[in-house]
């Protein structure tokens, strides 16, 4: 869908932006040709997708469309059973964004599956699964999620060493995401190094926003209303300034010369939690080029229905530098609440892996 902007909805805007958006959600049904990807890739309205853990477990216990399969996994063990359900529906996922991965040049059309969550804290499992994976599924527009804990940040390099894609996940604080960067761009020269093809290679750095927001309002109460989620919008967008900062002078420069393109910010967790906010305060309020923001059927919905898009990152970074001094100032140890919130989102993934397995064995076993 080209042709006049001002015909094109905001979802479509926030890809004239400069800015991908992709459903953060999968199901069996969405994948079938009159299902809800086919309609929102022909649309204009997405160019990628991720799944996780807690999105496979509410898919395997609402869509009937996996019965068949699962029928032919009876006797399977739980763990391996879901393990092919997801890849399925991965492989399926992946080959409906093909032509738009090609079309693009190799920058749109994403799919994104993550390594067994329990693994979040061993980097050689993790190095393992994620080979194991892009491997088996064996796509060029598969990304591999990796958390971004400190053991991830040795599994990275080596992943796109090899030439996997990654998609870091679980990031709360700019220190982090800083790391997460440098260790991008680690893998870059090791795959430089090795001769290896840097075009090909692909990474978003998946910082996590409205659980900031959640973490920071229960600290501070309803006294220090009235207040528009100045934490997890000013730790985003200070993210994107040290983004904008990494990704420029001469070390980049030198392999971007070689192929390398920048790893982009994702925004996830941008469906808002708290009811006294507008319900797409954070895509609003993170739109901007080189980036990604992930969103559920519900945010979709919601923007291209009264978003309003333009850039409110460039430049922002001073700013909000200062709100969270002021936050710090006011008592917010954010340091504290991002350490708290990467244990936590790791511990919430392994609840919907070990969920998903049993759903799973209800009918293999």
């Amino acid at each position: 869908m080209t042709g006049d902007t001002t015909l094109r909805n905001p979802l479509q805007q926030l890809n004239d932006l400069g800015q991908a958006v992709w459903l953060d959600s999968i199901s069996r049904s969405y994948l079938q040709p009159d299902g809800l990807l086919p309609k929102l890739i022909a649309a204009d309205e997405i160019q990628g997708l991720t799944s996780n853990p807690s999105i496979f477990e509410k898919a395997l216990g609402s869509d009937h469309a996996y019965d068949d399969q699962l029928s032919e996994l009876h006797g399977s063990e739980p763990r391996d059973a879901l393990w092919a359900l997801m890849k399925r529906d991965i492989l399926d996922a992946c080959d409906r964004f093909m032509p738009m991965y090609v079309d693009s040049g190799r920058t749109k059309g994403f799919v994104s599956i993550e390594v067994d969550p329990g693994k979040a804290f061993d980097t050689e499992e993790t190095v393992a699964e994620g080979l194991l994976l892009f491997r088996d599924l064996d796509r060029p527009n598969l990304m591999v999620k990796v958390p971004g804990t400190e053991p991830g940040l040795g599994a990275i390099p080596r992943l796109l060493a090899e030439g996997v894609n990654v998609n870091v996940t679980l990031l709360f604080s700019v220190a982090r995401h800083e790391a997460v960067m440098n260790a991008y761009l680690e893998g870059l020269r090791r795959r430089a190094d090795a001769g290896g093809d840097l075009a090909s290679l692909a990474s978003v750095a998946s910082f996590f926003v409205s659980r900031v927001d959640a973490k920071v309002d229960e600290l501070l109460g309803d006294d220090e209303q009235p207040r528009v989620a100045t934490a997890a919008i000013a730790n985003a967008r200070a993210a994107y300034e040290s983004f904008e900062r990494v990704f420029a002078g001469p070390d980049w420069e030198e392999l971007a010369g070689r192929g390398a393109r920048v790893q982009r910010p994702l925004w996830a967790s941008t469906s808002t939690k708290d009811p006294r906010y507008r319900d797409v305060l954070y895509v609003e309020e993170l739109a901007g080029p080189e980036t990604v923001n992930t969103m559920p059927e519900a945010t979709l919905d919601a923007f291209r229905d009264h978003g309003v898009v333009e850039d409110r990152l460039s430049g922002t970074g001073g700013e909000a530098k200062q709100q969270l001094q002021r936050l710090a100032e006011q008592g917010v140890d954010l340091d504290q609440v991002t350490k708290e919130l990467e244990v936590e989102g790791v511990d919430k993934f392994v609840a919907s892996f070990d969920a998903a397995v049993a759903t799973v064995a209800e009918h293999v076993c």
